[in-house]
This record gives structure tokens, sequence and C-alpha cells, in this order.
């Protein structure tokens, strides 16, 4: 008998619900456990999205962009001054875009691009996994980043789950809204690539100095290279982490078969070859005068419905593009000249004026030798220039001890070179306007729009000194006084209502008795006094403010003669152009038209033939007033206008200087333009020391001079113009026996 061997016997699994009693409750604990967390996990998420959805924005504006169009402002004749957009941006139609430059950018961005939803999840998945190990990664698709880019602050930038949440939730309403080419365009057309260059189509500008169209796949590459960091790989500012960024994206279209190998080798063996061209805003030729209007035009859009940076409306503004030219060329050189003066009296360097050894240059050492190092004995006010400094703020803020933060930034020789060129640069305001109708003719805000965006034509309130007495001589002319009723040249002593005493100086110089006349010709400060206090400071108020000072408050106190209320150089302008106008006030006009982009007229500013003048003063008086000033510029303070400038036209103005030279001003009036024109440092506290430069007479002066002269011999002011003939002795005579009647009469204030 034989044994067959036998293998041994394996009883196959038990299945689950033949295990013990104590495994199968293990396992259904372990069923139900999990079920229960992946409820927990979904009712998060559900509860997360049903909070979150709501609070992304609306995706149904992406688009309009492409549809905007600036607003444009026109100089009188029609050119254009100025566009008024949202952002230095032009949109260009995906069709327009180099194929290669789309290519790199999917290859580079979102390779999945076409394929995904909005959010690629494995590319999600695959950051956190790396991101939880220590190397942060992002996953964000082109859509995504279109998101983030568009609704900057409805989305934001933290690092943060829930930013990144509201950014995929909007990512994928815009895939559902918009067609890929479309989230393609809009967003090669909304991303910046640094240096205010908004959009493929002014980066290539920009960069490459050439429209989108004409990049090359190296110059592509490189732009879309660049949108990493606009910093980080910016070819003007790291022009080898830009090139060794921009062979990595060449590398990466041959890796996902946009670019063969041959066509990527020739490209990575170009250089960058930049032809860097900024693409600023276009502030054009008036910049203070366009950013005027634009205030004004963001108002009246606003109350009408309209989008300033979207509706193309057209704004004809009354600006001459000549006269606005010639104001240009002047500030530049009569203000390069004078800060000759104030960097010889400040003791700085001045530069291409030093080296040439101009006259100017020459005249302000002979004059202010005397002042030299002034910035370097003025330690006092040197210390409180550095307190006011952020970085003195930021220092102490910081825990710093105010007196190491004082002495740190004193001994950093940078720092203070560059706070003394910012505190004794010196600035200016034009501006020039049409009596007859209050237009604007041309308007200089500061030297530099780019360094000093402060508007010192309608914003900067400062005292106009002198410039302020003919509204005084105005008042007493309006109250009876005759031109030549005399005042003994005295010292005055006003009392006060505070029981203080008001003692002006007098720099008019003069003995003996003064005519009216003479006290504003000479600009006699005892003589205005006088007058101030026989007519009342209110109603010397009163008159200026009916003349055109109407947004400044002024203080009717008697110190108000010469100048102490802070006013704008545009009211005081106006109100010349009143005096000028013979009594009829006109209100500075900005804007005659704002038509639609089709060309329909929204509202006409022009005023009808039949429309009522604003007389707010007699003529009779204005002539008075007009015949006084003459003699300002024929044998007064203002004489350089004939002897300087050689101007012969018939004109009359007023100088003007503030205490310790802070302000020196000068308004010239013509029978059809009037100009004024203010100069000073931003800082009062810092003045032109020598008494020569500082008076407005040498400052202010030199440039509506200057202007003016130009202006005449192109015929942009017609010199055979002329202001009624001055009155006779008897016509005066008339005057002066029809004023007593009224008086007698009760009618009017004597």
């Amino acid at each position: 008998m034989s044994i067959e061997p036998t293998e041994p016997r394996v009883d196959p699994p038990a299945p689950i619900g033949a295990l013990p009693a104590r495994g199968r409750a293990v396992a259904r604990h372990l069923l139900v456990g999990a079920g229960v967390l992946l409820a927990i996990v979904a009712l998060l998420v559900a509860g997360t999205l049903a909070v979150l959805v709501p609070l992304t924005p609306p995706v149904d504006n992406v688009l309009k962009a492409r549809d905007e169009r600036p607003s444009v402002l026109l100089a009188a004749d029609g050119s254009v001054l100025a566009t008024f957009r949202r952002m230095n941006r032009e949109w260009i139609a995906l069709d327009a875009v180099p194929p290669h430059v789309v290519d790199a950018l999917i290859a580079t961005e979102d390779h999945r691009f076409w394929q995904h939803p909005g959010v690629d999840w494995r590319r999600s998945l695959a950051a956190v996994w790396r991101t939880a190990s220590g190397d942060r990664q992002g996953g964000s698709t082109i859509t995504q980043q279109l998101a983030r880019n568009y609704f900057p602050e409805a989305i934001g930038r933290a690092p943060t789950a829930t930013r990144k949440l509201k950014e995929m939730i909007t990512a994928i309403k815009l895939e559902r809204a918009y067609s890929k080419r479309e989230i393609l365009e809009s967003y090669l057309n909304t991303v910046s690539f640094h240096f205010n260059a908004f959009g493929l189509e002014m980066a290539a500008r920009t960069y490459f100095n050439k429209p989108a169209r004409q990049l090359s796949v190296a110059e592509g590459a490189t732009l879309i290279g660049l949108l990493k960091g606009t910093y980080a790989y910016n070819p003007v500012n790291n022009p080898e982490r830009a090139l060794q960024r921009r062979n990595l994206v060449l590398g990466q279209m041959v890796r996902h078969g946009k670019l063969d190998a041959a066509q990527a080798e020739r490209a990575r063996a170009r250089p960058l070859r930049l032809e860097f061209v900024r693409q600023d805003l276009d502030t054009g030729p008036a910049p203070h005068f366009a950013d005027t209007v634009r205030r004004w035009l963001t108002a009246f859009s606003e109350a009408r419905g309209y989008d300033l940076y979207a509706d193309g409306l057209v704004l004809q503004s009354t600006l001459d593009p000549r006269l606005q030219r010639i104001a240009n060329q002047v500030v530049a050189r009569q203000l390069d000249a004078l800060q000759a003066v104030a960097d010889v009296e400040w003791s700085r360097p001045t530069g291409r004026l030093l080296s040439t050894g101009t006259g100017a240059y020459r005249q302000a050492r002979k004059k202010a030798q005397p002042f030299a190092h002034f910035w370097a004995t003025r330690g006092e006010l040197v210390d409180a220039f550095v307190r006011e400094t952020p970085e003195y703020v930021r220092r102490v803020d910081a825990g710093q001890a105010a007196a190491d933060a004082l002495a740190a930034l004193r001994a950093d020789t940078a720092f203070m070179q560059a706070l003394r060129v910012r505190k004794t640069r010196l600035e200016t305001g034009l501006v020039a306007l049409d009596p007859a109708s209050g237009q604007v003719r041309a308007w200089v805000g500061s030297r530099d729009f780019a360094t000093d965006g402060f508007d010192h034509v309608q914003q900067a309130r400062r005292q106009p000194g002198s410039t302020f007495k003919p509204f005084v001589y105005g008042a007493a002319l309006e109250a009876g006084m005759e031109p030549q009723r005399e005042f003994a040249q005295r010292a005055v002593s006003i009392r006060l209502p505070d029981g203080s005493t008001w003692r002006p100086r007098d720099g008019g110089g003069g003995q003996g008795d003064s005519t009216l006349e003479d006290g504003l010709v000479f600009s006699r400060n005892g003589i205005t006094a006088q007058v101030i206090e026989a007519v009342g400071a209110p109603k010397v108020a009163q008159f200026a403010q009916r003349l055109g000072v109407r947004d400044s408050p002024l203080d009717p106190v008697p110190s108000l003669a010469l100048g102490t209320s802070p006013v704008s150089l545009l009211e005081m302008t106006s109100a010349y152009g009143t005096i000028a106008a013979l009594g009829v006030h006109h209100a500075p006009q900005l804007v005659t038209r704002v038509s639609d982009r089709a060309g329909k007229v929204l509202v006409d500013f022009t005023p009808a033939a039949n429309a009522p003048r604003e007389q707010v003063l007699d003529p009779l008086v204005a002539q008075q007033l007009i015949d006084m000033m003459r003699g300002v510029v024929e044998r007064g303070t203002g004489r350089g206008i004939r002897e300087a400038y050689g101007i012969e036209a018939d004109v009359a103005g007023k100088t003007g200087t503030t205490q310790n030279n802070a302000d020196g001003w000068f308004v010239l009036m013509a029978p059809r333009l009037v100009v004024g024109a203010w100069v000073g440092f931003n800082d009062p506290r810092v003045t032109l020391r020598s008494d020569h430069w500082g008076q407005g007479a040498h400052s202010a002066l030199p440039v509506v001079g200057d202007f003016v002269q130009r202006a005449l011999a192109d015929r942009l002011i017609d010199p055979q113009a002329e202001f009624p003939a001055r009155r006779s002795g008897i016509q005066a005579a008339i005057k002066s026996v029809g004023d007593a009647l009224r008086r007698w009469l009760g009618i009017g204030a004597p």
C-alpha cells in the first residue's frame, strides 16, 4: 500500500461577516468614522464655498476695458493737450499678438490652459504637497492670475487659504463667462510689466520701442519671462537674470512642442538688445492745467453717469498752446537763472549755471556773497527740517531716541544733500487769462510737474504782499478819494481791537507829503496804512472779494492792506482781470464745451451774447485804478517792465514782496491779457536772503516780463490795444463833482 503525498490544507480567508465579533465592530467603527470625517470635510468645504462665493467679485465687466475710450482734453486750437486714461495701457486684440508670444505664455505659465476649467487641480495639489514639504510652489493658472490682477482688492495677494479659494472660485466664474481666447486677450492686456506699462502693447513699446505685433521670438520670451517677477527678472534692472529667465522660457517652448530646438538655439544666442523708452502717462504741455480739469471732470462725469476713463468724453479748453509753450520756456529759463542765486545763498553747487559762468550766476555771486554757507549757519532751522522728514519719523517710531535719530541723519551726507536740494529748490506759478472772458490762456503750476505736482496757481495759498494794495486804493477811489489827495509820510500806529498796536514798516521811501497815487506807484506802506484806516478794512476785503478773491478768506484787519491774508495766484490774476475789464468780473474759465464720444454736446459754457454781465466795479473807478497802476510800470516799482524788457504797449501792474522775501509777486494787465506770477520756496521758512533778488520786482517780474515780451513779439498780444485814455483834469473834476453830489444825496458811501 502506497501513501500519496498531501499538501497542507489552507483555509480560505473568512469573509468580514465571519470575523470575530470584536473585529467586525472595529471595522464598522472605522468605516463610520471615515464616512463622518468625509461628511464633515464636505460640509466644511461647502460651508466655506457658501461663505466665499458671495464675497468673490462679479466678472461680467472683465472685457469692458476692451471698449474703453479715454477722455480727451483739447486746446483752444483743437490740438490734444492731454488724454485721461485709467492706466498706461493700449488694448491689443489677441489676433494681433504674435502666436509665439501666446505659445511662450502658455508653455511657461500654464501648459494645460486649454484643458482645465480655470483651476489646474493636478498642479494645485502638487503645489500644496511641495509647499508642505518646505519647497513653496505656486499653482495659479493664467485664469487665476487674471482674477488676482483684475480684482486686487476683492481677492488680494495674502498667502492664505481663504485668499486662494477666492481666487479659484473667481477663476472658475471667469471660465464659465468667457472663452479661453477672451481670457488670454484680457490677461495680456491687463498684466503689469513694471515701469507703469500695463499690457503687452505698452510693454513692447517700453522695452523694445516697437508695437507688440513686431516682437521677435527672443523679445517675446523676454517679456513673458518678466511676468515671474517684474523687478527680479526685469531686463533693465537685472539683465543677467532676465537673460537666464528668457532662455528658460525658450526651453519650455521646446519642451511643450511650441518651438523647435534650432529656433530656440538661435534665439538663445541673441543678446537682450533693449531699446528702453518710458511710456509714462502723457501729461502734455500744461500738466497742472490738465490735472485741474481732470479733477473737475471727475465730479462732472459722476454726476451725469459717465466714466471719465472709458466713455470718450471730449473737452474743449481755453488754453492757447502757443502762449503755453512760451510760458514753459520762460519759466525754465528765468527760474534756472534765479536758482543760481538761491544756490549761492544757500551754498550748494550750481551745476550747469556755475560751470558756464553765466551773467546770472556772476551777478548772483556778487550780490549774495555775504550769505554764503547760510545752510551751515542755520542749525536750528535745518534740525527742524530733519525732524519733519519721513526718515526721521520712521526711526523714532522704530524706537530710536530722538536725539540719536537726528544725529544719525545729520551724519548721513547723501540724506542731508538731498534735503538741502529739496528745501532750497525755487518754485513758481504763472497764469495768463483774457480779462474780457475769464478764459485761461496759459497755466504753469510749477517748474516741473514730475518733480513737484503741487499747483502754485490754484492750490497754493501765499501772502500776496503789495500786489494786494490796488484793492486798498480801489476801495478808496470808490469811497470818493481822489488820486491826487495828499497824505503825510509819517510813521503810522493803528490801535487794534485787542488793544495791541500795528506799526507797519515803510520800504517805499520818500519824505514830506505823498499823493494817493504815489502811495500805490511807489508801494508806500505808511500811506497804504492810512488809506485802509480811512476806508475801513472790511470795505477793502469786500472790494477784493467782489473783484475775484472769492475762495480764500480775508481777515478784515488793518494789516490786510499789506497783503497778510494768503490767497491763490489764480484769484489775484482774476481780480486784476476785473480791473482790466473795467469792472466786469468773469470767473476763470478752463473749459468751454464737453461732448460725448459721438460728438453730441453735453454742456456748453460759452455765455450767450445777451447774458447779463457781472458789473462789480464802476468803470470810472476801474479806469482811475488802471491810470494809477500805469504809473507803477512807468516810474514805480514795476518800471523794469519798460526798462529791462522794453515793453512799450499799454500795460499796468503791481509788484509784491512779503516779509523776509518769502514770496515774490507780479501781476501785469494788458487790455486783452492779464498775466500773474509768483516765485518762492515751498517752505516759507526758506527765503532768498538778498533784498535785491528777494523782491517781486527781481523774481516774479522777470517771469512776467519775459513772457509778455515774447508774446508781443509773436503777435499773440496786440501791441496796439489800449485801455481807455487817461482821464483829463476836466474829467476828473466832473467825476469829483458827481461823487460829491452822490454823497450829498446819500447815494453810495463816502
